[in-house]
């Protein structure tokens, strides 16, 4: 089986979008460089410095399958039916939406609504030896304090955001640590940081 990591792109105050949902200018250093990196999404491109275009791609190739929440399947209205990573998503939701469902007949997505733990259960099934991508906040809270997460990545923005969505959301534990960062790389306007999760 491969890793599982949660990711974002997060504030220097902990934040990975406003309380609208909306990640201003977290995702401003996808546009901050000169290198080119195509995703699966139309007209969705990536301009990036060689440093963050090299970790993306790493990334991107390393994915087996994603898991997500519903409140962000339903910001991005499941990506159209195909995520930017062209790779199988799990969302764990508390109702299947079966009119998207019916609209995007083929879509690689499963609806999970017996909790996080079966939903990386079968992200994991899915991915076999790829990584499974956790999206940050509640669901990368749950699976952290459940022991299930390998590693926490952040793609830090020298921005303070001032409030908004925390990347672990509220944590019902007064403490977790993290170990040092197995990956620290500089990039225009971010830094690519991986922590492993003790446990």
């Amino acid at each position: 089986m491969g890793k599982v990591v949660s990711s974002a792109s997060m504030s220097l105050d902990g934040y990975i979008a406003r309380h609208d949902n909306n990640p201003g200018p977290l995702f401003d250093w996808y546009d901050s460089g000169d290198v080119v990196v195509e995703t699966a999404a139309p007209g969705l491109t990536f301009r990036l410095s060689p440093q963050s275009a090299r970790y993306v791609r790493d990334w991107a190739a390393s994915l087996g399958a994603l898991l997500v929440g519903r409140t962000l399947f339903d910001i991005t209205d499941g990506w159209g039916g195909r995520h930017p990573y062209d790779r199988p998503v799990v969302v764990v939701t508390h109702q299947v939406p079966t009119a998207w469902v019916d609209a995007h007949p083929g879509a690689p997505f499963s609806f999970v609504t017996d909790g996080v733990a079966a939903g990386l259960a079968l992200a994991r099934e899915i991915a076999g030896q790829g990584t499974v991508a956790v999206a940050a906040g509640t669901l990368a809270r749950q699976c952290l304090e459940l022991g299930l997460l390998d590693e926490v990545a952040i793609d830090l923005v020298p921005v303070v955001m001032g409030g908004g969505r925390p990347y672990f959301g509220a944590p019902s534990v007064e403490a977790l640590s993290l170990g040092d960062p197995t990956t620290c790389i500089q990039g225009d306007r971010v830094t690519h940081l991986r922590f492993p999760a003790r446990r």
